[in-house]
């Protein structure tokens, strides 16, 4: 990671972080967005998700269909996603027409166009989205645990909002949203490519540096108090499977005991990816919960879920429960798993695997162009590039102490939510 790496604050407040990286002719631009369902009120869940949609609705510049066609032609790629704590969009194309991502980005932060017709028409689509993922075990369990896990914080709801918002939200909403959220103090530009770090400047300077600058008007966060009892929630549905997720209260991603947890995870469950855009992992058949059941033939599959976020988020492993077995069997096979972390001394062997296979996954999801122009920008959105470059030197430090520590401090149930996906009877 010796490429040269620019950090530029316009007037108007727009962070910029470039990456020169000449090994192929292309460019990937990036611009996030501080805002994602963590700046939602009740009422208005699903309005970021939804704001951006619009985003993809044309411009009196860029009508609808103009820029698919596009980018097609050259080959590239775009696209865009929301999540808890912001919205990215981005553009990887061939270097020689890669100012295209400029004029896009530059023209749909100001002037996207919120028609009435389009706002109907989207509001069909994000329900159906909705309605879509009803049907999906997972995201049924998710949610339910999700919603038990906050009282009060954003985080309770999610990214695509509660049906009966989306049913209620009008073009106003949105707008206001978008207007509130959308501007220069609010985003970071973040490319990584085949360009020359001045030029890329001077023509970033010339396209935004005009923006007006906003004052940032993010509302409130609710203080979410610590859970002090285990949660348990169950949810029945279509399907023959069952399904369980256990989800723990965890550090925010600057705590410094969120590298210890992903040591932890990584050895438990097999390391979490962090980068939602990235290819390429590694195996977690060496980890503690694929041996113990898995192998035992208690649970079919299991995973973990970490989650670098601004606000202290969940640890989630998630399993699905083997026929001959009862969830409650799996939850207990779980815990006998944990509570030998907590007993005997973790072998410093193990968590040197531990660390090493984590850093493996880190380096897959960093390793090609779009890849490194993600972390540029999505380091921004809970921290600092700062956190990227520290990641390796942070995992490398944690002891089998930290370990054990960790595991005492977050792994306890009465610190966590226990959700039960039961399949109906005869359900298909």
């Amino acid at each position: 990671m010796t490429n040269k790496t620019t950090f530029y604050t316009l007037e108007n407040g727009l962070t910029v972080h470039l990456k020169e990286i000449h090994t192929a002719p292309i460019i990937s631009t990036w611009i996030w967005y501080k805002v994602g369902s963590r700046n939602e009120i009740p009422g208005k869940t699903g309005v970021s998700h939804w704001v951006e949609h619009m985003q993809f609705k044309g411009t009196d510049n860029y009508p609808a269909g103009s820029l698919d066609r596009e980018i097609s032609r050259v080959g590239g790629v775009w696209n865009a996603m929301t999540y808890l704590d912001w919205t990215t969009y981005f553009e990887s194309l061939p270097a020689y027409v890669s100012d295209i991502s400029l004029s896009l980005e530059v023209d749909r932060m100001v002037n996207s166009r919120f028609t009435p017709e389009e706002v109907e028409l989207e509001r069909t689509v994000i329900i159906s989205e909705r309605e879509g993922n009803e049907n999906q075990p997972l995201f049924l369990l998710g949610e339910a645990v999700q919603d038990a896990a906050f009282n009060s914080h954003p985080y309770k709801h999610e990214v695509i909002g509660v049906k009966e918002d989306l049913e209620k939200i009008t073009r106003d909403d949105l707008y206001q949203h978008y207007r509130q959220y959308y501007h220069p103090g609010n985003a970071v530009l973040a490319i990584a490519g085949d360009f020359a770090t001045e030029a890329k400047l001077d023509k970033i300077d010339a396209l935004f540096g005009d923006l007006p600058k906003r004052e940032g008007l993010e509302a409130a966060i609710p203080f979410e108090p610590p859970i002090n009892e285990e949660k348990r929630v169950s949810v029945s549905g279509p399907g023959q499977t069952g399904y369980i997720q256990i989800a723990y209260h965890a550090p925010s991603a600057e705590n410094l005991d969120f590298f210890d947890l992903t040591v932890l995870d990584s050895l438990l469950t097999g390391p979490s990816s962090l980068n939602m855009f990235g290819s390429g992992g590694t195996t977690n058949k060496t980890s503690r919960l694929y041996r113990a059941l898995v192998e035992g033939e208690i649970a079919v599959s299991c995973f973990g879920a970490l989650q670098a976020t601004r606000d202290p988020y969940l640890y989630a492993i998630h399993l699905t429960v083997h026929p001959a077995h009862s969830p409650e069997e799996v939850l207990k096979a779980v815990d006998d798993e944990i509570q030998k972390v907590l007993d005997s001394p973790v072998r410093k062997e193990e968590i040197d695997r531990a660390i090493k296979q984590a850093k493996a996954l880190f380096a897959y999801s960093s390793e090609n162009i779009s890849n490194q122009a993600f972390w540029l920008g999505y380091t921004e959105m809970f921290g600092s590039y700062d956190w990227f470059e520290n990641y390796v030197d942070h995992l490398a430090r944690v002891t089998p102490d930290d370990v054990l520590r960790i595991a005492q401090t977050y792994l306890k149930p009465e610190n966590r939510v226990v959700g039960f996906y039961l399949p109906e009877e005869g359900g298909h």
